[in-house]
This record gives structure tokens, sequence and C-alpha cells, in this order.
């Protein structure tokens, strides 16, 4: 397989190098975490002149004696070289029983900068502070950018290359298959075994069924506003009761896995956030396209799918803006940047183009406000508004 250097991820890990906090890789299932470790590893070997790295990955056979904890920690303390600079790298950690007991140990002894990668489920953000008694820093990896994407198959065209990725998405353990059904196969494949598989074994799900149904139905409203009550309601036709506390849980359950992020309401002039009706978001596009095919195709949401995550990418942390009862479909703030962005498939008609600048028109502070559509022309300004091709905006990086 065709490896891509993931520099943005990369360079993070380089910058955090030699820090006290225990560096934690999350993501998604197939996100490639384990090739980033792999990468950052061999920049440490080739960098670092008195490095001395200790890795385990229990993705292979030959470190299925380390299972225990304790035996993971003699692993490595008979490796540490009391004159090296000693890096720990451990992929996979959940396979290892009680392994936060081995990190904890192994930071307590400041003799190590300690990595770490595991399953979704089970090495969760809301989990790091609980299980790490030292402090960690998260890395949070994400499926192929549209960039990355164009720089594995580096297409002649990027209009062209984007509709592909509309469909075949950022999974790039898919990309070695020679046609798209194959591709799809191994996303659904990905989705059920691995993600979903996870969440059943971790929180002993008692109702698989239910579980099934909230994931389809969660990737066919992917951008509308959802909460644990409608979705009861609209499962509970006939004679069936489903609990819309077991939902909320099981849609919980999704977001910690990485399966979907939840995206809360803001109301841009009362400066409040919004308690329900949240919006859901997939981890990647392709997902809904390879568990559903076309039913519902909404190329629009799927392309409000892909800026969320796009943002979330690049570090944003993102709302759905609510003014004068209208909505901005993301309101991304870092520190003190923030932004506007509006999202539509098409804005050739007129009116589709007067609907969606209405809302950004409408926000009179002086932040910037972006109309991202699939243009196909150079960007430009409608009454400081920035209206860009989406492929386009995707590849600023």
């Amino acid at each position: 397989m065709k490896l891509i250097r993931r520099d943005d991820y990369l360079d993070k890990l380089i910058r955090v190098m030699g820090t006290p906090e225990i560096k934690v890789i999350t993501g998604v299932r197939r996100s490639g975490k384990s090739k980033l470790l792999e990468a950052f590893k061999e920049y440490v070997s080739g960098h670092i002149a008195d490095a001395n790295v200790i890795h385990v990955n229990f993705n292979l056979l030959e470190f299925e004696s380390l299972t225990d904890y304790q035996a993971l920690y003699a692993y490595i303390e008979e490796r540490c070289r009391k004159t090296a600079k000693n890096f720990v790298f451990i992929d996979e950690i959940q396979m290892c029983r009680r392994f936060e007991r081995t990190v904890n140990a192994l930071h307590a002894s400041e003799k190590y900068d300690i990595y770490i990668t595991g399953s979704n489920a089970f090495l969760l953000s809301s989990d790091l502070a609980t299980l790490f008694t030292g402090r960690t820093f998260e890395i949070k990896v994400f499926p192929f950018s549209f960039r990355e994407y164009c720089a594995y198959f580096s297409p002649a065209d990027r209009y062209a290359a984007l509709d592909r990725y509309l469909v075949e998405g950022g999974m790039a353990g898919s990309y070695v298959y020679p046609d798209r059904n194959l591709k799809l196969d191994y996303i659904q494949e990905v989705f059920d075994t691995l993600i979903v598989r996870d969440i059943r074994t971790k929180y002993r799900i008692r109702n698989p069924a239910l579980m099934d149904r909230l994931v389809l139905f969660m990737m066919d409203n992917i951008s509308n506003q959802t909460s644990s009550r409608s979705v009861a309601d609209a499962f509970g036709g006939g004679k069936e009761r489903v609990n819309h506390k077991t939902v909320g849980v099981y849609m919980q359950y999704l977001c910690n896995a990485f399966a979907f992020y939840r995206i809360r309401r803001y109301d841009i002039r009362g400066k409040k956030y919004l308690s329900s009706n949240e919006k859901y978001y997939l981890s990647d596009h392709a997902f809904r396209y390879a568990k559903i095919g076309t039913k519902n195709m909404d190329y629009g949401r799927t392309l409000e799918n892909i800026v969320a995550i796009e943002l979330l990418r690049r570090g944003y942390e993102i709302y759905a803006g609510i003014l004068y009862q209208k909505e901005i479909d993301f309101v991304a703030v870092k520190r003190d940047e923030k932004i506007y962005l509006q999202v539509s498939d098409s804005i050739a008609d007129e009116k589709t183009f007067e609907r969606e600048v209405a809302p950004l028109l409408a926000v009179k502070d002086a932040y910037p406000k972006l109309l991202i559509a699939r243009t196909r022309h150079d960007a430009y300004q409608y009454e400081g508004i920035r209206i860009v091709d989406i492929a386009d905006w995707l590849l600023e990086g």
C-alpha cells in the first residue's frame, strides 16, 4: 500500500517530543493511528542520536506474552538504557490487561517519553484523566482528508476527484481495492466488525438490534437536528416502545468511539449554547454510502459532513449557529479566531444563493464569513462573504 506522509499529525508529535505528558493517539478505527506511530518512530530513530526506542505492537503475535501489565512493565524496564533518551511506543494498548497500571508506573519513573494508541472504544478521550494519574496530551487522528486523498491518487482534475471522494471517503485501507464495490465492502466491514463490535464489547450492549437501527437512522440524518427523544419517537411506532434514555446512551457510545461527532447549537445573538437538538456528523462520510447506498443520497448534507470533519481536523471547535430563526451551518472557533460558514451543493440558482447568504448577511460582526459550494470557479467576494469552491477550500490545508 502506498504511504502518505501525514505531516500535520507528525509535526504535532515532533513538537511535543520530550514533554512530560503521556502522548495518546486517538481516533476512529483504521484512521491511520498505527501508521502514524510507525512514521514517528522512523523520525525519532533517524533524528535523535541517542534514542532508545522500545516498541510494543500488540497487533503482532510476538508480543502476545505481554498482555499482562506486569509482563509489559518488566519487558520495557529490561530494555531501558540509563544513558539514552528512552522512547516507549505501545500500539493497541487495550490488549494488555490493566494497561493503565504499567503506563502510570512508567510515567512516574520519569525515564520514558511515552506514546500510545488504542482501540477507539477502549481508549476514550473522556477516560484519559481517569485512566492515567499523570497528565496526557491527546493527538486526534481523522481519516484521510481530501488533500491527503489527492496526495495519494495524484488526480489531474480536482473537481472530478472530489466527486470520487464523496463516495470513497478517507478510509485509506480501502484505496488498495481495484473497484468501488470492493472499496465500499471494506468500509462497511470496518464499521460493522471493528467500530460497532468494539462498542458492543466494551459496553455489553443488551439490545444490538436497537443499536443497528440507531446507526442507520443517524447516518440517514447527518446534519439534521436530532435528539434521543425524537429518535425514540421515530422508532416507537406500533406496539414497540423505545426508551429515549437508552437511545441517548447508545448515541453517546457511538460518539465515544469516534463513529459520530456531536455538534451543539449556539445562539449567536444571545451568545449561549443550546442544550437540545444537536447535530451529528460521521467521522467519515463514506460509512454512510457503504451502509445505506444511494438511499436519500443528499450531496449537500454529505458536503456539510466533509466540511464539519475538516474543521475539526484543522483544530476548530464547531457549533451550529442560530440567529433570528435563521441557521448558519457552522460557527468555527479557535482561540480568538471565529469563522461563519455555510455549505451548499450548488448555488447556481439565484433563490438558492439568496437563501444561503441570508444568514451570513444577518451577522453584523466583523469575523470572516464563507459560503462553500461546488462552484468550480475561483473564489470571489459578495458583500463581505467569501464564496469558494469546496474542492479549493479543502485543498487549502
